[in-house]
């Protein structure tokens, strides 16, 4: 058998070999880095850990947006107030008596110098008749006085005449003992009458025709003791007459300054019973309407009495009252507009004056309030409005045009001097302090700290703070 041959190891060449290299004329291929064992375990806790970071992450807080605008702004007083005629005219009686039934209504036009009441002048023009023949008689005395001498039977007459003044007067006496007793009686039956009423047994139209037979009965006694001072008057007068007629005997001159005196009383008298029976006929003041009738039935009325109320209803004027702390701000001339008076419209008055006297009221809440009247005239008034309408004002006391403003819920107070408020710069919020001027309950005039198209946060909570992150909650 041959003899086999040594085996030599010959060498492969491989890439990674420096004689492949050397055969192939390039550079060995760059090795690939080989990632650690579990990356993808480390990956997915990465990503975990910025999930749980975004889920932390505080959210943005929901808030009402508000701008800084450039536009009208008024300071106004509200208030509630009323209308009421301009020239008002009380007609009352001018004299005592019985007024006639008053046929006028509510709402009737009168003409200037119209009559619009009648009260009953027939003892007034029997007053009047008396005095005038009296004073014919005095006066007719008066001329003889020079011709002719008292006689027996003048002072018999006078005398006469004395007794028969006494007579009367005792008369009168008798007459108000009678209506005292009437006046009694009629006391006596209304105090039934109201017994009755109370238990149902009787009508209130019968009590009250007891009340009115007691007033009637009152005024026949006050009646019967005016006759009673009348009567006594004239029987001091004619006793006076007797003593002139005795005296005038001896001296005719002294009986003519008497007449003379008589003569002027008679005629004194005699003209302010004339103009009070003249004055019985009740005639408007001026040219109106109706406004109340304050005594519709015929009765007895006092001199003075009011009757009925007459003005120009197109005349209206408007009177607010507000606190006398508000008053001091209104000036003659503010605008008032006027709303929720019955109509669709808005109107507007202007204030004519503000009155000087101030008065107390007691507010719903039982507080004292001390307020001013306001008075103020429309500037087109609406036909209509009549007198006494309730209607809600605001009076103008400050406004600005074209003024940078603020809503006033975006504003609150730092600290007792300073106003802030919160303002958003992308995304966030920041404390601002602000300087402001005038303001009312929805706005604020901006004098310092904001910028026209600021955002601003309305209504800021106190879960806000400066550099939280917000957004509009629309």
């Amino acid at each position: 058998m041959p003899q086999s041959q040594p085996k030599h190891s010959q060498a492969i060449a491989t890439p990674s070999s420096p004689d492949w290299a050397t055969k192939n004329g390039d550079r060995p291929p760059t090795r690939r880095p080989r990632l650690p064992r579990g990356w993808p375990y480390w990956l997915a806790g990465l990503g975990l850990a910025g999930l749980v970071a975004l889920a932390l992450r505080p959210s943005a807080v929901p808030v009402d947006l508000g701008e800084v605008e450039r536009g009208t702004l008024w300071v106004t007083v509200a208030a509630e107030g009323q209308t009421r005629v301009r020239d008002r005219f009380v007609v009352a009686a001018p004299v005592a008596g019985r007024l006639a039934r008053i046929d006028l209504e509510p709402g009737d036009t009168v003409a200037s110098g119209e009559v619009v009441a009648q009260i009953d002048s027939l003892p007034l023009d029997s007053e009047v008749r008396a005095a005038q023949a009296r004073l014919r008689e005095l006066e007719a005395q008066r001329a003889g006085v020079e011709t002719q001498r008292p006689k027996a039977a003048a002072l018999a007459q006078a005398q006469a005449n004395i007794d028969a003044a006494i007579a009367r007067q005792r008369q009168a006496a008798a007459d108000v003992e009678e209506a005292t007793a009437n006046l009694a009686q009629a006391r006596r039956d209304r105090d039934r009458a109201r017994t009755l009423a109370a238990a149902g047994a009787q009508s209130r139209q019968a009590l009250e025709a007891a009340a009115l037979a007691v007033t009637q009965q009152e005024q026949a006694v006050q009646a019967a003791r005016q006759r009673v001072e009348a009567e006594a008057a004239n029987v001091a007068a004619a006793r006076n007459a007797l003593t002139v007629l005795q005296r005038e005997q001896d001296d005719p001159d002294y009986l003519v300054d008497v007449y003379d005196a008589q003569i002027a009383g008679v005629r004194a008298e005699l003209l302010n019973l004339a103009d009070e029976a003249r004055r019985t006929t009740v005639e408007a003041p001026a040219a109106g309407r109706v406004l109340r009738v304050l005594q519709e039935s015929a009765r007895f009325v006092q001199a003075g009495e009011p009757l009925l109320e007459i003005g120009n209803a197109n005349q209206l004027e408007l009177v607010i009252d507000i606190l006398s702390t508000d008053a001091v701000q209104v000036e003659p001339g503010d605008l008032i507009e006027i709303d929720h008076w019955g109509g669709e419209s808005q109107l507007q008055a202007r204030v004519r004056y503000v009155e000087p006297a101030a008065f107390t009221e007691i507010s719903a809440l039982g507080v004292e309030e001390q307020r001013v009247n306001v008075i103020a005239d429309f500037v087109d008034p609406p036909t209509s409005l009549g007198d006494g309408y309730r209607v809600e004002a605001e009076i103008v006391v400050w406004a600005g045009d074209a003024v940078v403003k603020v809503p006033q819920s975006a504003l609150f107070r730092c600290d007792e001097q300073t106003w802030c408020t919160f303002v958003v710069e992308q995304g966030r919020v920041q404390s601002r302090p602000v300087v402001i001027g005038e303001r009312n309950d929805w706005e604020a005039v901006v004098e310092q700290g904001l910028s026209l198209g600021e955002s601003v946060v309305l209504h800021p909570s106190e879960a806000i703070e400066s550099g939280q992150r917000v957004r509009d909650r629309q």
